[in-house]
């Protein structure tokens, strides 16, 4: 019997491999980086396929962040350009240089993803979650979703907010902060005294549950914390186009008594004070955090990077329920002073937008959850001192950018924020080693979401535009490493930089220069 047993579990294992859908690429994870990706090894003449936890494509560029993080436009070229460059055509803008919008409403740019990926032909596998993968020596040969079906691929990339596919192959990887003294970074660990979002006036600690009662510890510090996350929801001022902000069930005014003193220090507030309120097309506006106490759920995320995916939910619902509240204790409560009260009450959630989700963002904000460990690490030195690189695949620009990571008491008993960091930098060239794992770990595996950087790099790096740039590089790196027989490490980074130069890519910043990128382009009628 026992035999039996033995011989029926292999013609089931034979079965589910046979069974197995196979390409050149798999890309999990349909965020703008992965969207990206996916076009461009397509473009490149690759089978792909993109594999989505969720339900829709796009990540954060489709899920509320409309009012995109640029910092110097010019560095921003190739096929990430492209897609404000579409965005542009779809509004109409008339000047040549005007047909880039970088404000684009979230169901026009899900709408442009999905018209990328058709005019390719790449099947996408919504409500796909990974369960488990398999390798052969260094190589990831396979990868099983919870559905059982399985997806073999000559080269993987692993294009999710999370790092899950990296984390599952056997990828050295790091969350939280690191010290100043692990890299020698200036901006490293447990911040001291921040003045951007922070509490201005004194308020005395009074057992206020959105405080931690932890030590801050001391600065300079690693910890294992994550800055906050949240969701940037969509408002619109159209009074035919909005609907009520939705009080959460599980609503509890108490979780705004500290908003309460804020603002009775503060009465004279006004909703942009409280709320970052940035215009987007069409009568609506892009939320997001501003001051010592707003959309951040700061604190409430520290379990996310390695949850499994129950925990993740709780997270995400968590979250959602906190952002509801907060929207019906500005338009209700009475403790909120009347001028921003009704300031507040002149909008409504977009009516047209996350229609299948009760008009509320499908995708939390994440931030930074897991990083990459690589052999190189980028750090602070690449963004501020050290900018230029032999392998520069793209650029970036924008300020080192974290989110404040905890709210606590500091020594003289005051509430404070920490974590706070928005430093400028200068635009700064993105070597391909960010995207590749340790060629001992995985020779055929693509980061370029959680690729290898500290979290002070990774704070700019982790721009949207950025992502679309990382993809666009992956995409051509997979053809070259299948082309080549080769380990994605062993990829010719001369031969991709110049073909990514002929694609429209930017590894040089000089202003202006933008309009040159275009040529780049080919939009399919």
């Amino acid at each position: 019997m026992a035999t039996c047993l033995k011989i029926a579990a292999v013609l089931l294992l034979a079965g589910s491999s046979l069974m197995a859908q196979s390409y050149d690429l798999v890309v999990y994870g349909a965020t703008a980086g992965g969207v990206i990706t996916s076009v461009s090894a397509a473009r490149m003449g690759l089978r792909v396929a993109l594999i989505e936890p969720g339900r829709h494509v796009g990540g954060m560029v489709s899920g509320g962040l409309s009012h995109t993080d640029v910092g110097k436009r010019e560095v921003i070229g190739g096929y990430s350009l492209e897609f404000y460059w579409r965005a542009g055509l779809h509004y109409g803008l008339p000047q040549y240089l005007q047909h880039i919008a970088w404000y684009v409403e979230p169901k026009v740019a899900e709408e442009i993803f999905r018209k990328m990926l058709d005019e390719e032909k790449i099947p996408v596998y919504f409500e796909r979650r990974l369960r488990s993968v398999r390798k052969q020596g260094t190589r990831i040969a396979s990868i099983a979703m919870e559905s059982g079906e399985q997806f073999e691929s000559k080269v993987f990339a692993d294009c999710t907010y999370e790092g899950d596919l990296m984390a599952q192959a056997g990828v050295s990887f790091t969350w939280g902060r690191e010290s100043t003294a692990q890299y020698g970074e200036s901006l490293a660990g447990v911040r001291g005294e921040t003045p951007k979002h922070q509490f201005l006036m004194n308020l005395k600690y009074h057992g206020e549950a959105e405080v931690s009662k932890e030590p801050a510890g001391e600065p300079g510090a690693a910890d294992r914390k994550i800055q906050a996350y949240n969701f940037r929801m969509i408002f619109s001022r159209d009074p035919a186009n909005q609907v009520p902000f939705p009080k959460p069930a599980r609503y509890d005014p108490r979780q705004f008594d500290l908003l309460v003193r804020v603002l009775a220090a503060s009465p004279q507030l006004k909703m942009g004070n409280v709320l970052s309120v940035d215009a987007i097309p069409n009568r609506k506006a892009d939320i997001n955090n501003n001051g010592p106490f707003s959309t951040d759920y700061i604190g409430r995320n520290y379990d996310y990077p390695n949850a499994k995916y129950g925990r993740r939910a709780e997270i995400w619902r968590e979250h959602a329920e906190y952002s509801k509240g907060l929207l019906w204790f500005l338009a209700h409560d009475p403790r909120v002073p009347p001028a921003l009260q009704q300031e507040v009450n002149q909008w409504g959630l977009a009516k047209d937008e996350f229609v299948d989700n009760g008009n509320f963002p499908h995708q939390l904000y994440i931030r930074e959850a897991r990083r990459m460990t690589g052999d190189f690490v980028m750090t602070q030195k690449d963004i501020q001192t050290d900018l230029t690189k032999p392998d520069a695949i793209g650029m970036g620009s924008y300020n080192s950018d974290s989110h404040n990571v905890q709210r606590i008491v500091n020594a003289e008993g005051f509430i404070r924020n920490e974590g706070d960091m928005q430093v400028p930098v200068r635009p700064y060239q993105i070597p391909y080693r960010v995207l590749l794992p340790k060629k001992n770990q995985a020779g055929n595996l693509l980061v370029p979401v959680c690729f290898s950087a500290s979290h002070v790099a990774y704070s700019t790096l982790r721009m949207e535009p950025q992502y679309m740039i990382l993809g666009h590089a992956s995409g051509v790196a997979a053809k070259l490493a299948i082309q080549n027989s080769q380990d994605v490490q062993d990829v010719d980074t001369k031969e991709l930089a110049r073909i990514l130069l002929t694609q429209g890519a930017i590894t040089e910043y000089v202003p202006s220069r933008q309009q040159a990128v275009l040529s780049g382009f080919r939009v399919k009628p």
